[in-house]
């Protein structure tokens, strides 16, 4: 009997102390993990960030991240507080787990955000929006949800940097939202990366359902390619190579010139994309930050940010508030880009299909991809992604953009 007790005692049952609220966040981790692998929505992110939820919420596992209070303290096993920032990073590892090392060498620093970044701007193709310079503008205004939720939690109690965080979801960027999060609302950080990240991946969803509501069947019907043969562009590029060489040069100096705060993102991301556009001479560097890098750091963001999804940070009014606020973010986001597009149309002859002001966020490419099915489903000739992408593309910009305003004005 004693050694039934000692393999009971061993168990996670034995450990709950009475709490049986894991159970609800294990529930949780299985719907991000069947939304990742049966729905196939954002694989890469929601099966790291569902598996993270799961390892850090079975009782004695050791698994969850200890969030650090205001002062920097956090309590270790044996009920002692220290300074986190004063301890080592092999003490906790030691102490704390796992988790905690990778959460706090490189999340909580920043590091890994930048580095997405990175990884991103190689493996995105900026030659959409240079060739349609003129619907780069549907992603600025596709970052009004960001201010809109952003107000709201104001006035709904939320404390301005808090605010700043929820409303930051709207631009449908997880590094971003990361990124802003550290900086404003460490606290805060599982539940809105959790929100981020799972919008991100519902936008297969999100946008159908806010393009059913704004658009009519005429506006989706408004083919691109006929238009610009009515009316052809009066400019030409004559070097496209160069001039994709020359814009991440260009773009970083200007966003370092007017917003510092933002050029650890946009910087990265322009990196990233002239290591591309080099070709042959940066190939090599090429790949390891389009590949090797970018996957590592995407297995380290998603395991450690669901780390921090414990029922102790997660199963409270404020985060179902984020929940709620994310959502609103995200909608009035791709909603305002629909409304930017039927205003602009309404000054102009050539006409520009609302789906492309849909996708001025920056959940890039998915958004361009289910515009695109939405366009075809109305006429299949009618192939909007080129355009969609060059509004998509512009979105990570302004996102990184109002990422590093919000910061400038609330760290």
């Amino acid at each position: 009997m004693d050694i039934l007790n000692k393999l009971y005692e061993m168990t996670a049952f034995a450990q709950t102390g009475g709490d049986w609220t894991f159970l609800i966040m294990i529930l949780i981790a299985f719907v991000l993990l069947y939304l990742g692998i049966v729905k196939k929505y954002e694989p890469l992110l929601l099966i790291p960030i569902g598996f993270g939820v799961l390892l850090a919420n079975f009782p004695g596992g050791g698994m969850g991240v200890v969030q650090a209070a205001s002062d920097g303290t956090v309590v270790l096993p044996d009920g002692s507080k220290e300074i986190i920032w004063d301890m080592p990073l092999h003490k906790i590892a030691h102490e704390l787990g796992l988790m905690n090392f990778i959460y706090y060498m490189c999340i909580k620093t920043g590091f890994i955000p930048p580095i997405i970044f990175m990884g991103v701007g190689a493996l995105t193709d900026f030659g959409p929006m240079l060739r349609n310079l003129r619907l780069s503008i549907f992603g600025a205004g596709a970052q009004f949800g960001i201010f809109a939720v952003l107000l709201s939690a104001l006035a709904l109690g939320f404390t301005p940097q808090e605010a700043a965080s929820l409303g930051i979801i709207g631009g449908a960027d997880g590094p971003t939202a990361i990124f802003t999060t550290i900086k404003l609302a460490p606290h805060l950080l599982g539940p809105i990366a959790i929100a981020a990240y799972s919008y991100m991946a519902l936008v297969p969803v999100i946008v159908p359902l806010v393009v059913k509501l704004l658009c009519t069947k005429k506006e989706l019907m408004i083919n691109m390619k006929q238009q610009d043969k009515l009316y052809p562009n009066k400019t030409e590029i004559k070097n496209m190579r160069v001039l994709k060489i020359l814009f991440p040069i260009c773009v970083t100096t200007i966003v370092a010139l007017l917003v510092p705060t933002a050029v650890s993102l946009v910087g990265m991301l322009m990196f990233g994309n002239l290591l591309k556009e080099l070709g042959a001479m940066t190939s090599r560097l090429f790949e390891t930050a389009s590949n090797a890098i970018m996957n590592t750091a995407t297995i380290f963001l998603g395991l450690s940010v669901g780390a921090t999804m414990t029922s102790d940070a997660f199963l409270n009014f404020t985060t179902i508030g984020i929940v709620v606020g994310g959502f609103l973010a995200f909608a009035l986001s791709i909603g305002a880009g629909i409304c930017m597009a039927k205003i602009f149309n309404l000054f102009v002859k050539k006409k520009v299909n609302p789906l492309v002001g849909a996708t001025g966020l920056s959940a890039v490419p998915m958004a361009s991809r289910v515009a695109n099915d939405i366009a075809t489903q109305y006429d299949p000739k009618n192939h909007v992604l080129n355009y969609c992408m060059a509004s998509n593309i512009s979105g990570v910009i302004g996102s990184a953009v109002a990422a590093g305003v919000l910061i400038s004005f609330l760290g």
